[in-house]
Parts: C-alpha cells; structure tokens; sequence
C-alpha cells in the first residue's frame, strides 16, 4: 500500500460520517383517561411496602365442595360462571412452582398490586399440584386480601386444578 492511499479504515470512517445526532423521538401511546398510570418516583422502600401484604396462615375460611371459588360480598355470583367458562383472559401470570410459602405470599401480593397499578382485571396464579401445600393454601390467602373481587379454577386451557382465575378490584 502506498503512502498516499487512503486505508479501509479511513474510507468507511468517511463513508458513514454522521451529518446530525439521532434524538429520542418516541410518542406516549393514547391511553383513556381511566386507564392512565400515574408515574411517581418510588423509592424502594415505598415499592416494597406497596407489594407487601399480610397473608395469614391461621386464617382458614369456609370454601364450598367442588371446584375452588370465592367472589366477595358486594359483586354477582354470575362472575364466578364467568371465570368458569373462560370468558375473562389474564393478561397476568404468576408460576408459584419452587417457592416457599413466604416467597409466595410476598409474590402473590405484588402480583395483585401490579394488576392494580396497570389496571389489569383477571390475573392467572399457578400453584401445580405437587404435594398441594401452596394450592391448599392459596384460597385462603386470595380471600384476605382487599383487592381481590372473586377467583375461581382456572379452565383446562390456563391450567385447570393447577391453576387459579382472579379478578382484582381496579381503582377508581
């Protein structure tokens, strides 16, 4: 290669020269009023209260024979058919598979506050059958938290006696 001939290097440095900086140019998508998020600076000790919930392991409540289900004091027992059926799809899925009940209980409760905090109204919990600790135990801890309005066993296609369908009060 001779002196005056420009390398490769320099070519395709010449080449690609930049001629204005790129800027950030996304756009919100429009969102209803109702389903707005608001964004706030959390810190993480506001985010970790925020996801903790009490589940008491003493608290048993009476569930009817059958497929499990529960639907709060104030809606239509027709929701329960509802979730029967399918009708209502989870957007949000929470795999309780190799937790500890501690872990599950703080997983659960941060899933219920995730679901509130993006106003998604059916969440799916699969618990799996195993030795049926966390599957026993999961009704009783759904029906103390405030959030929840009913759930039921999930449909064979979202995972049957493994699984359960909830629907979460969403705020105003």
């Amino acid at each position: 290669m001779m002196k005056d001939e420009p390398d490769d290097l320099s070519l395709f440095r010449a080449s690609v020269q930049v001629d204005r900086r790129i800027r950030n140019e996304t756009v919100e998508p429009y969102r209803p009023r109702h389903q707005r998020v608001k964004t706030q600076a959390a810190n993480p000790s506001t985010r970790q209260q925020q996801a903790e919930f009490f589940f008491s392991d003493t608290y048993r409540t009476h569930l009817p024979e059958g497929a499990v289900r529960y639907c709060a004091d104030n809606n239509a027992t027709y929701i329960l058919k509802q979730l029967r059926r399918g009708d209502f799809e989870p957007e949000l899925f929470l795999d309780l598979h190799g937790l500890t009940r501690a872990q599950a209980k703080h997983e659960i409760a941060a899933l219920l506050n995730a679901c509130q905090r993006e106003h998604v109204s059916c969440c799916a919990i699969m618990s799996g059958h195993g030795r049926g600790i966390l599957k026993d135990s999961l009704p009783h801890w759904l029906v103390q938290h405030p959030a929840v309005r009913a759930f039921h066993q999930a449909p064979p296609h979202h995972g049957g006696q493994a699984s359960l369908l909830v629907l979460v009060h969403l705020p105003e």
